[in-house]
């Protein structure tokens, strides 16, 4: 994920930036850092403010990429600069009406449509926890859950781009590991299989639950069950992913 602290200089972007990427375990990426350490080329003008964003969200990308959750705080002060940034969560600390910056305060345009405001009335340890709880809720064991059975040995890109297309349908998922003797087609634990998945999916916790099962090798079901049993079809390239071609790159790894 992919998030976006804006605001007018003084509001307060960085300290809530700070006190959040300790709860959700992001990568916090500030705009005066990287200006200062990346792009020194860049002024302030429209075009350059454009750039920056553009820089900016770029960075955040390259975290996303790897599975995990990146957090950047500027003035993105745009419709504009917030498209070249392109978020999938804009937070706008809306504490302050005018900035130190006159050229800022004449260009800036609140969002028109964030998904959180942050105001003066309460800390931004509150805030923080709002935020944090709206982009990783707890898993809710009674909402609608897509449930996945499977050995995972180990938890490849197949099984990562079906669990996912799983929550994108539901909201979340359950993800049930077969126990199985040990062997060379089952080399790993559930301890291990967990901790991958859970590595694998760290951007998307409190969305899904790893749970042992017994070595499940029919599932049957009666009439009006209340569930349906569907096939997901992600394409000829993931669907080839194989696991005894991952364990054995695995083994040469070591």
């Amino acid at each position: 994920m992919k998030l976006l602290i804006m605001g007018l200089p003084g509001a307060g972007k960085t300290t809530l930036a700070k006190t959040l990427v300790h709860r959700i375990g992001a990568v916090h990426f500030n705009a005066d850092a990287v200006r200062e350490n990346i792009n020194k080329d860049l002024g302030f003008t429209e075009a350059d403010r454009i750039e920056q964003a553009t820089r900016m969200g770029w960075l955040c990308d390259r975290v996303v990429e790897s599975g995990g959750i990146a957090v950047a705080d500027f003035i993105c002060p745009t419709e504009q600069t917030r498209a070249a940034f392109d978020a999938d969560f804009t937070v706008f600390v809306d504490r302050s009406d005018q900035g130190r910056f006159e050229d800022t305060n004449r260009i800036f345009e609140p969002p028109s449509d964030p998904d959180g405001v942050v105001t003066a009335d309460v800390s931004p340890e509150f805030w923080a926890e709002k935020i944090a709880t709206a982009i990783r809720p707890p898993f809710d064991w009674t909402k609608p859950t897509a449930f996945f059975l499977g050995r995972y040995q180990p938890f490849h890109d197949g099984h990562r781009a079906l669990v996912l297309e799983g929550i994108r349908r539901t909201g979340q998922a359950c993800i049930a590991v077969r126990s199985m003797q040990p062997d060379e087609k089952n080399p790993f634990d559930f301890e291990y299989v967990k901790s991958r998945i859970e590595q694998r999916l760290s951007a998307e916790k409190g969305r899904f639950v790893v749970l042992p099962l017994p070595n499940v090798t029919q599932i049957l079901y009666g009439r009006d069950v209340g569930y349906s049993i569907e096939q997901i079809h992600l394409g000829e390239e993931m669907e080839s992913i194989s696991a005894t071609k991952a364990r054995a790159k695995m083994g040469q790894d070591k």
